[in-house]
């Protein structure tokens, strides 16, 4: 397998079992802010299902098409959204999503064959491979999850 394809695969299986373990969480610390005028833990889980199902139906299925790629959201807009709804679902609930969408994710990518991974493609002006595309969102992933683990060892500390 290609190396970037399972670096890729392995990091949306630990995403997976990162949001599995946060069932462990009250209501309250579910909805508590990493910060001040912050999104909630359940918020940052909540608002990565847009975009999953964004790089799922809008992305990968162009990336190496002679198709135009579809313009991207709003991405203010489409975060926003995504948090209210969040706000107003339960914390299984968000979970169940996010891990529904991310498998669909995960097993989109794990299809995608090794010779696909370093060819370049436009998003926009930009010239990317598959990898470094999906690496950051990789990255943009970990961010979150730092936020949130971050949060989590703060409350640990004060008990």
């Amino acid at each position: 397998m290609n190396k970037f394809k399972e670096e890729i695969i392995n990091h949306h299986l630990e995403t997976m079992k990162f949001v599995n373990s946060l069932q462990r969480l009250t209501d309250k610390e579910w909805r508590t802010q990493i910060e001040d005028n912050k999104w909630t833990i359940g918020e940052i889980i909540g608002h990565f299902k847009p975009w999953d199902e964004f790089v799922i139906h809008k992305r990968l299925p162009y990336l190496f098409s002679n198709s135009e790629l579809p313009k991207g959201p709003n991405a203010e807009k489409m975060n926003s959204e995504s948090a209210s709804i969040s706000r107003g679902q339960s914390k299984e609930v968000t979970i169940n999503e996010f891990i529904s969408i991310r498998e669909k994710l995960y097993e989109a990518i794990k299809i995608i064959p090794d010779q696909q991974w370093e060819k370049k493609f436009l998003i926009g002006e930009t010239e990317l491979s598959l990898y470094e595309y999906l690496n950051g969102l990789a990255k943009h992933d970990s961010h979150h999850f730092e936020q949130v683990k971050k949060v989590l060892n703060r409350k640990e500390q004060q008990t």
